[in-house]
């Protein structure tokens, strides 16, 4: 009987703590840095890569780091659907754009300027960052 009700209360308590987790909404994906700051490298890489002659993608690296945040943010709770909702949105890569400026901007790159984009480019490769380690 005393196994019993404290199996009860046991249940009851653990029921009471996973309602304010479930019945917290889950943030934007842009708004989970982890995976957004993350998807940012990459989309620098990439137009690295596509912007400077003698430097190219470690492109089996580049996939595994975009499933490494896939799996990421499915652990977080996001579908599969409102993953690929978030890296295909016209508005997101928009947004994605002006951020990865913003990111140059901050350390000194215009990115329409390809000669700094190439320079920044092989430094990142040097230093072995999020970004150049996408690249070689």
């Amino acid at each position: 009987m005393r196994r019993t009700a404290a199996l009860a209360a046991m249940l009851a308590l653990s029921a009471t703590l996973a309602v304010p987790a479930a019945a917290q909404a889950k943030p934007p994906l842009r708004e989970v840095s982890e995976i957004d700051d993350g998807l940012m490298a990459v989309a620098i890489a990439d137009q690295i890569r596509k912007s400077c002659d003698g430097i190219s993608a470690r492109m089996i690296r580049a996939y595994s780091r975009l499933n490494t945040l896939k799996s990421r943010a499915e652990s977080l709770g996001y579908s599969s659907g409102e993953i690929e909702d978030y890296v295909t949105s016209k508005d997101e890569k928009r947004r994605m754009r002006a951020k990865a400026e913003r990111y140059l901007a901050q350390r000194g790159v215009d990115a329409a300027d390809e000669t700094q984009l190439c320079r920044f480019g092989r430094a990142e490769i040097a230093s072995n960052t999020a970004i150049g380690s996408l690249l070689r």
